[in-house]
C-alpha cells in the first residue's frame, strides 16, 4: 500500500496540538479593517481550536497530522 499524500494547501493552513486537535486561524483580518473596532481585529490574530464538525473532513485530508 503507497503512503497517502497530504493536501499541501491544507497542511500550511492548520497545525495539531500535543493532543491531537487542529488549530486554525480567524477569518475577516485581511482587508476593510477601518470599520473593525481594535477589540475586534485583537481577537481576530488569535489561533483558534477548529470545530468539530469539521475535524473528521480535515483529518482525512490531513493524513499525518
Amino acid at each position: 500500500m503507497p503512503k497517502m499524500k497530504t493536501k499541501r494547501a491544507a497542511a500550511k493552513r492548520f497545525k495539531t496540538t500535543g493532543t491531537g486537535k487542529l488549530v486554525r486561524n480567524k477569518a475577516y483580518k485581511s482587508h476593510i479593517l477601518t470599520k473593525k473596532s481594535p477589540k475586534r481585529k485583537r481577537n481576530l490574530r488569535k489561533a483558534t481550536v477548529m470545530d468539530q464538525s469539521n475535524v473528521h473532513n480535515m483529518k482525512r485530508v490531513l493524513p499525518y497530522a
